[in-house]
Formats: C-alpha cells, structure tokens, sequence
C-alpha cells in the first residue's frame, strides 16, 4: 500500500478589522485558494488544485489556517497565494491576504510551530500591557500555550526573570 504524501501549510489570515474574522469559514477560504491558483497557474494550476486540497482547519478568532496539499505540487500552489486579497463569504467581501507561517509534512508539526509562534506572540505581547491585570491575562495565555507535560514551574520562573529585567 502506498501512504499519499501532502504538505500542511499552516496561515494567518490578515485582516484591517479583526471582527471580520469571525465571518470567515472554511468553504469561502478553498474558494478563494481555488480562485487564485486558476487565476495565477491556469488549467493546469486549477486541476492540481482540485486532486487532494482541502482546509484542515479554520479559526475564525485568531485568523489561523491550515491548507493541505499534495507534496508534488505544493509549491506550484504555494506560490498563487500572495495574489488572494479578498475572501466572500455569506455575501459579504473580506478585504485580506493570506500569510504563509510554516509548511510542514504533518498537521502534528504544524501545530507545534503554532504553540512557539503564539507563545512568542504573547511575549511581545507582555510589554506593551497597561496595568497589572492585562499582563497577569497575558502570562495566563502563555502558560496554556505550553504542551501537555510541560515544565511549568521552570516556565513561571522564566517569567519572573523577564519581569525582573523589564524594571
């Protein structure tokens, strides 16, 4: 038996206004892969495009996107998405562009550059916090950003490391 090998590109949706995100859903966004990769690669690009691609995962809170696609031709498709910049979905128009983060052969290591990648979201987050309760969220976030197992009290230390350098 012969195992189909993809490529996960794991992607971040951007947005001018982040409550648009939450009227993204996954058919709009294939649509809009589909649209660009015919646009961009012709008959070609659209017929590679429809063997094998699929949105694993949407998140319409943080704009994040896994897209699957065969190994052989994901960088053909790769390519075409820089020239999305809107997304339809229920009617409306979602002016955006899309931001490729990580491409990995597995959802599982897509997902761990998503814990590192929020993680070091959250500690650039950390210092432009306004009062104490905002940086207390923001610590809280990243200790659930952690792995299952994880060392957390070593992580909690680090923190207070770090606290101690910004004074």
């Amino acid at each position: 038996m012969v195992r189909v090998k993809s490529r996960y590109l794991l992607c971040e949706v951007n947005v001018s206004d982040r409550s648009r995100l939450l009227l993204l859903d996954d058919r709009a966004v294939a649509t809009a892969v589909r649209a660009a990769v015919a646009r961009t690669h012709g008959d070609y690009g659209s017929a590679l495009c429809t063997i094998g691609f699929s949105v694993k995962y949407l998140n319409a809170h943080t704009g994040i996107v896994f897209l699957r696609f065969p190994k052989r031709s994901y960088k053909l498709l790769w390519s075409a998405l820089p020239f999305i910049t809107s997304v339809e979905s229920r009617g409306q128009k979602i002016p955006c562009s899309l931001n490729c983060l990580h491409v990995g052969g597995t959802i599982r290591t897509c997902q761990k550059f998503l814990i590192q990648y929020n993680t070091q979201q959250l500690h650039l987050m950390l210092p432009q916090c306004k009062n104490e309760e905002e940086k207390q969220q923001v610590r809280k976030a990243i200790l659930n950003c952690s792995l299952p197992g994880g060392n957390k009290e070593a992580f909690e230390d680090e923190l207070e490391i770090e606290e101690d350098e910004e004074e």
